[in-house]
């Protein structure tokens, strides 16, 4: 599989990585997620990206793959208390939340350690960054970065603290593409792409739509790409080749709760991102469609 720097941490990432929010919140049997990671890690996959507030998540990836940790780059993020007895956004919270992450992971160190989707506000404070940074200079995380949209994933760019940002880019959410992956290119951050192919929201019926897929979903229908309307493995891999052909974007996670997934997905990405003229044509019926409400989703 392709591999790309992943900025200035240097890190050599697999273009497709593995997003581990869905085996936590779905409770997802330890079983299943032993086969799932270890078959991807067998198959080539070398990036892992999780949250301190994915529920099980953590306790997951450590127990099915923590023994093979020098296979892959660990991404994690902190920030949302998660049951701490700590207020959320605060120094000691940074801490304590890494402190259990490391243990749940079965691990000494992560490989990027990301503040997760707090606003430019949070951002200000110093002792906050403070603590942040001195994770990195205690080597309990080997980079530090932010997971966010808009203007606050702007803000986070613009201070020159963070060595990544992960932010949504994808056929049905390119605020990003203009605002703040450009910027964050130019500084040589590391970037990642999440919800790369936009939920699939466009498989769902009105009916069986969910909250978290139903802001994509609209907007598929207003944006009405002719490929969706093919065959949704094909439709599937011209959405995420287009996250692919994003100028900037190192890696792109997607999360599965099945084992085939994580190949399945490679499949996809095999030959890169879109040819031009493809990605052009998507770029060009965004801009004329999109609504200024449309912004990055969390």
């Amino acid at each position: 599989m392709e591999t790309r720097r992943l900025g200035r941490t240097g890190f050599a990432v697999n273009v497709i990585g593995f997003g581990a929010s869905e085996i936590g919140y779905r409770n997802v049997a330890s079983a299943t997620v032993e086969k799932l990671l270890n078959s991807a890690l067998d198959a080539g996959l070398n990036v892992i990206d999780t949250a301190a507030c994915y529920d099980t998540s953590e306790e997951l990836i450590g127990a099915a793959v923590g023994h093979r940790r020098s296979n892959y780059f660990l991404f994690t993020k902190c920030g949302h208390a998660s049951g701490l007895p700590v207020a959320d956004w605060t120094p000691a919270l940074v801490e304590l939340s890494l402190a259990r992450s490391l243990r749940r992971l079965r691990t000494d160190y992560t490989d990027l350690l990301q503040f997760h989707s707090c606003v430019a506000a949070t951002l200000r404070n110093d002792d906050l960054i403070a603590a942040l940074l001195r994770a990195k200079e205690k080597g309990l995380t080997r980079a530090i970065g932010y997971s966010g949209d808009g203007a606050d994933a702007l803000y986070a760019v613009e201070t020159g603290v963070f060595d990544a940002l992960q932010i949504s880019v994808n056929i049905a959410d390119q605020e990003a593409i203009d605002l703040a992956i450009p910027a964050a290119a130019a500084r040589d951050m590391g970037i990642i792409a999440k919800r790369p192919i936009a939920n699939a929201a466009w498989l769902f019926s009105r009916w069986s739509v969910g909250a978290y897929e139903k802001p994509y979903w609209r907007r598929l229908k207003r944006l009405a790409y002719d490929f969706i309307r093919s065959d949704p493995q094909a439709a599937v891999r011209t959405a995420l080749r287009f996250t692919l052909a994003v100028p900037g974007v190192d890696t792109a996670i997607i999360g599965t709760t099945r084992p085939s997934r994580w190949s399945e997905n490679a499949g996809f990405a095999a030959d890169g991102g879109l040819p031009r003229e493809k990605f052009d044509a998507i770029r060009a019926r965004w801009l004329i469609t999109a609504k200024p409400d449309w912004t990055g989703q969390r």
